[in-house]
């Protein structure tokens, strides 16, 4: 049976962290603390329902009235190719980069409700790829963060930029909130069509999907807080511009999020980077697949070694009744090889398979994204409107 919803956790700023702003804008701050700070400094999980708009009976994604809409990739055979040699090295490289941006600018995306996107700019800084491991396991934990790779997977709930803070009000001084289309606590601008968007892109997701708030059920005014992000660790900026100006916010029981359990690299998000609450959490059943992870990955260190391997216990696969079906069929996948591995002296071809296929289970429950910040026009669909470039 489809999965309409999990309970899950999701993490937000803490009360305690909660102060008046300086900036004379009648809003509240979460305090700044080190980026390396424990996550429980600053953040509390709270248990909320997370929804699978995928499912049968849940209502159409709206961008311009929730905040998100999912677009299809799955007509540009290049883009897909390249989509797919990221995911299976599990990093991105400055050429990709730049052909990723080439794919992508100029291009259009039919929205819902009569509208496209028209993608003009799709900005070098920002660009990252995430990879996290199920419930939570750090699976490159000597790899360094960089530019654009080395990125853990976002804990707490956030919202990527104030449009009146850095490094917009640097980059165009003082002029983006006139200039692009948005929706925060103190004001809004909902004639302009240019827009600034996230677009993030699910190279897998069968554990730590991406959840975002229905921005409606959103009390702004209460709950959505301004927040200096230090970015010395990944950026290379002026003095100036070295704290990120973003946005984090409190939990309320009204507050609605989605997710989808079956997202690959054909679709991707496209959300509001000046606001829209978004994050990474848990799945349930995902204490299992680190178990199951962690199993393999030592079978497969002690059949390298050429050691002998006492064959593990059987034992039966326990799921929650609310595992989405991705992540089932990839726990059951692990457990098929645990219970199969070869412990008896047999030719290194069958150990050689063996291995090929731990290794592609064990890639299978990792996360593993794309996103990056795009300048577009919100449109109506239509000719000449959503005419692509080259076209």
């Amino acid at each position: 049976m489809a999965v309409v919803a999990v309970d899950a956790n999701l993490g937000f700023s803490r009360p305690d962290e909660v102060i008046d702003d300086v900036d004379d804008r009648g809003l509240k701050r979460a305090i700044t603390r080190p980026i390396d700070e424990p996550f429980s400094r600053q953040f509390e999980y709270r248990r909320c329902q997370v929804r699978d708009w995928s499912a049968p009976g849940q209502p159409p994604l709206n961008f311009r009235t929730m905040g998100f809409e999912s677009i299809s990739l799955a007509r540009s055979d290049s883009l897909q190719n390249l989509l797919a040699q990221i995911r299976q090295a599990g990093e991105i490289t400055v050429p990709q980069a730049r052909q990723l941006r080439r794919l992508l600018n100029g291009r259009v995306f039919p929205l819902s409700r009569g509208r496209c996107l028209k993608m003009l700019h799709v900005a070098p800084e920002g660009l990252i790829m995430r990879k996290g491991g199920p419930n939570g396991l750090k699976v490159d934990p000597d790899t360094e963060m960089g530019e654009m790779n080395g990125h853990d997977v976002a804990l707490a709930i956030h919202g990527d930029q104030d449009v009146r803070g850095t490094p917009l009000k640097q980059m165009m001084r003082g002029f983006a909130p006139w200039m692009f289309r948005h929706q925060t606590p103190d004001g809004s601008n909902r004639i302009s069509p240019l827009v600034l968007v996230n677009l993030w892109i699910p190279l897998q997701q069968v554990t730590r999907p991406l959840t975002l708030m229905d921005r409606r059920t959103l009390n702004a005014r209460e709950h959505q807080l301004r927040y200096a992000l230090p970015t010395d660790t990944f950026l290379d900026r002026s003095e100036d511009m070295r704290e990120n100006d973003i946005w984090s916010f409190l939990h309320d029981e009204a507050q609605q999020w989605y997710f989808h359990s079956h997202m690959a690299h054909d679709q991707a998000y496209i959300f509001d980077t000046l606001g829209e609450p978004h994050g990474s959490f848990i799945l349930p059943g995902e204490d299992v697949a680190e178990r199951y992870y962690l199993q393999l990955q030592m079978l497969r260190k002690q059949l390298k070694s050429g050691g002998d391997i006492e064959r593990p216990l059987a034992e039966t696969v326990n799921l929650p009744a609310d595992t989405t079906e991705p992540l089932r069929q990839a726990i059951e996948s692990m457990a098929r090889l645990i219970a199969t591995v070869p412990v008896d002296k047999v030719g290194k071809p069958v150990v050689d398979v063996w291995l090929a296929r731990a290794t592609e289970a064990m890639d299978a429950v990792v996360r593993k994204s794309l996103e990056m910040r795009v300048v577009a026009l919100l449109l109506p669909n239509f000719w000449p409107f959503n005419r692509s470039a080259g076209n």
